[in-house]
């Protein structure tokens, strides 16, 4: 198997086991090895009390983000820090996107830039990762 099917593999099996990031609307746009781009819909249970989107919600969006690419690699990978600059508020109906940039990658630590837009491209958020890299793979080949 190559390694963008090892990616596509592993983040569909993350994504099937993952009600959360479904209950979001989360869809996956691409997956390659240590990326991904994710879009989903601002619904009116997401907004607060300004009528705005909740700050949570492009904080999920990016957390799921770094999952899905830092586990792309094929071993299982968990964060152990993550941080958010948000630059713009978002409105009910707005369509988000999360692309994924890996920083770096090491053995044990992968960082991340994820860079969340609106719908004209402009940036909302900026989330930055860091995850470490177990020894665990995702998938046992024969």
């Amino acid at each position: 198997m190559n390694n963008k099917d090892l990616a596509g593999r592993v983040v569909s099996a993350m994504f099937e086991n993952d009600p959360f990031s479904r209950w979001l609307g989360i869809e996956c746009v691409s997956v390659d090895p240590g990326t991904c781009v994710l879009r989903m819909k601002v619904r009116k249970e997401m907004l607060n009390a300004f009528a705005i989107a909740h700050g949570g919600i492009t904080y999920c969006l990016a957390d799921s983000a770094l999952a899905f690419a830092s586990n792309s690699h094929g071993r299982k990978s968990v964060s152990v820090e993550t941080s958010i600059t948000h630059t713009k508020s978002l409105k009910e109906g707005e369509l988000i996107t999360a692309t994924t940039e890996e920083l770096s990658r090491t053995n044990k630590f992968g960082v991340y830039l994820i860079r969340i837009t609106d719908s004209r491209n402009e940036a909302i958020a900026l989330f930055r990762g860091t995850v470490y890299i177990t020894s665990k793979e995702w998938f046992e080949e024969k």
